[in-house]
């Protein structure tokens, strides 16, 4: 058919093949996928004008899982148009010819070939719409338009799009329709990550998917009502930009994750669980299961690991972006684990003896059992993990990219390392008879060690702070407030007779619970972050891709410092080493753009980066010489380290 009465010379007209299918059956787009043949035409002109058709202009197809297959094509009604352009040969003449010759293949529960010709003769004259324009003009809107926003892709096969309008309402569903097959795992989930102006895919390549080679496809959307919109990309590759990780073997790995683990005990993250620790070994004097309570702690320290771990990979396989440390993201974490660590400090003073509170406090008095040491174990873990220790990186990012069972047994490698130094003591024979003999200053000693767990509370309110300013910090100190005037009824509750002590009781167990019904407020209170300017970033720049691209292009040197606020040794090097003047003096001497990410809130930027780089947490130091590779620096930094790699060069 034609969407045309009549041809006129020099003017395109459009022919097609229109094919009606009956329920159940189906032909194939130009990627079949998996199985299928793509539905071949051929037009041309005989006669009296000469001309010959271009490509299908292919409508957007549908995803037809079949089994273990993916294939894409047509169900129903549909159209394949062509453009042909006539020219002239002969002038006298006053009719064309069309023929056209077409072979397809439709399928159900079995696939049949099939293949026709067709003629059609139309006069010569002034081009007219004919009776089946309108089927034309439809096919038209059902073509992928072309896509707007800025896309590119990554070796190991992560689509980004970058432009105005992304949001999780906006985006609901997306999936990626290759242009050619065996370039992408066609059946493999596309795992979708939205944030405000980008979302990413996370394809799985296959042997076609080549390095450098642009990729190209199709974009279906899906918003929160369900609509779909089809988007025609061209993906610009993306190189990694710094030395490869090499490919580690799992044996390996699990040497890193163990090393990794054992160095964190080390780490400035470990400061506010050291109270915990100091009264664990002054309890191997006085307690003569010295191994059950070492396997206590280690069993709290791998529960924690193993489900932090499992966590991520249920977070990653969602589509959704983690990384190690992830939970300090939360402002609901931060604020609920500030309020719990202020509990057991209160504790620590004797203020509770609630069994509300009970968790809390046996994990530091003396008389507490196993479970104390358990409880121990996890709390050590989730206070210890915003910041990464040598060794972790590579295990992580391994870990993320292993199967589940191997992944798993890589982060409990790292919980065994973190556990290990006290599991060994209480291995050793009469280690208490190495310690001070217990007495009275021992519950002195108890009591002094909840200011460094109070001390804790104050850089947690800190990092609410640097979260959602005002509002969070509110929320947070009204639930320290709470379960202060808790501690003070259960005080005063021991000094009254029992009768009124019950409503004393009852009325500080409802302080204690009350500051976790502030929760859902602190939510909703802290869905932007609180940095998003170049001032926030102190003396240096707001890192962007975008920026990071632009200065390299020009030459100039950078200095990548991938932060947050919740990580300590991320503080300390701050302090110790890239705020230093001997550090500041070679960044101005040679010229260097320091750009700082900040993760304390989630930022899929950032995220993105840090696994370009083979990590999964921060800090994440990376120099950028002019026109060269970039170099990854420790994670613990000395002033001395930063000026040789920038000397380096």
């Amino acid at each position: 058919m034609s969407d045309s009465d009549r041809i006129e010379a020099g003017h395109p007209f459009k022919a097609g093949l229109l094919l009606h299918l009956k329920p159940g059956w189906h032909t194939y787009w130009k990627n079949p996928g998996d199985a299928g043949e793509p539905v071949n035409l051929t037009v041309t002109l005989s006669g009296n004008l000469s001309g010959k058709a271009d490509a299908i202009e292919w409508p957007a197809p549908e995803r037809l899982p079949e089994g273990p297959l993916m294939s894409y094509g047509y169900t129903g009604d549909v159209l394949l148009p062509v453009t042909v352009t006539p020219q002239a040969a002969d002038a006298q003449g006053r009719s064309v010819t069309i023929s056209a010759h077409a072979d397809w293949l439709v399928c159900a529960a079995v696939c049949v070939p099939e293949q026709a010709d067709f003629h059609l003769d139309l006069p010569i004259g002034p081009a007219t719409p004919s009776a089946q324009a309108p089927l034309f003009r439809r096919a038209a809107e059902q073509q992928p338009r072309s896509s707007p926003f800025q896309t590119t892709v990554t070796p190991d096969g992560l689509l980004t799009v970058q432009g105005n309008g992304f949001s999780s309402q906006a985006v609901k569903q997306a999936w990626v329709i290759p242009d050619v097959a065996g370039r992408i795992d066609q059946v493999a989930p596309q795992p979708l990550t939205v944030d405000q102006d980008r979302m990413t895919l996370r394809l799985k390549p296959e042997e076609g998917f080549a390095e450098g080679k642009s990729f190209t496809g199709l974009l279906e959307l899906r918003d929160a009502a369900n609509e779909r919109s089809v988007l025609s990309f061209s993906a610009t590759p993306v190189a990694v930009t710094v030395n490869p990780v090499p490919e580690t073997g799992w044996p390996a790995l699990v040497a890193f994750a163990f090393l990794g683990g054992l160095i964190l005990n080390l780490m400035p993250c470990v400061f506010p669980v050291l109270a915990m620790k100091a009264l664990a070994i002054l309890r191997l004097h006085e307690d003569r299961k010295h191994f059950q309570s070492g396997l206590a702690y280690t069993a709290g320290v791998l529960a924690m690991f193993g489900l932090l771990g499992a966590v991520m990979l249920v977070v990653r396989h969602a589509g959704l972006s983690a990384g190690w440390g992830f939970q300090f993201q939360s402002p609901v974490f931060v604020a609920a684990i500030c309020w719990f660590l202020f509990a057991v400090g209160l504790g620590q003073l004797g203020a509770f003896e609630l069994p509300v509170i009970s968790a809390g406090q046996s994990i530091l008095t003396r008389h507490r059992g196993l479970p104390g040491d358990f409880l121990t174990g996890l709390l050590a873990v989730l206070v210890a993990t915003p910041c990464t220790a040598p060794f972790m990186g590579a295990a992580i990012a391994g870990a993320l990219a292993a199967p589940s069972l191997a992944a798993l047994g890589i982060f409990l490698a790292m919980g065994l390392g973190l556990a290990s130094p006290y599991l060994a003591l209480t291995l050793v024979p009469n280690a208490g008879r190495f310690l001070p003999r217990p007495g009275r200053w021992m519950d002195i000693f108890r009591q002094i060690l909840a200011f460094p767990i109070f001390a804790t509370c104050i850089w947690l309110v800190w990092v609410l702070a640097q979260q959602g300013g005002g509002t969070p910090v509110a929320i947070g100190c009204a639930g320290l407030l709470a379960l202060g005037f808790s501690g003070w009824l259960m005080t005063l509750s021991r000094t009254i007779s029992s009768r009124r002590s019950r409503l004393v009781m009852l009325a500080s167990i409802l302080a204690a619970l009350s500051p976790f019904a502030l929760l859902p407020l602190l939510s909703s209170s802290s869905e932007t972050p609180a940095h998003s300017s170049d001032a926030d970033a102190g003396a240096g720049t707001v890192f962007s891709p975008a920026r990071l691209a632009a200065l390299r292009q020009d030459g100039k040197p950078v200095f990548v410092d991938m932060t947050a606020a919740w990580c300590i040794t991320c503080l300390v090097n701050d302090h110790v080493a890239l705020e230093s003047s001997v550090v500041q003096k070679a960044f101005v001497e040679h010229g260097i753009v320091f750009m700082k990410g900040d993760w304390t809130s989630r930022d899929a930027d950032i995220t993105t980066f840090l696994r370009e780089h083979g990590r999964d947490g921060v800090p994440l130091y990376v120099y950028y010489p002019p026109h060269a590779e970039g170099r990854i620096l420790p994670q613990v930094l000395t002033p001395d380290m930063v000026v040789r790699a920038i000397e380096q060069n």
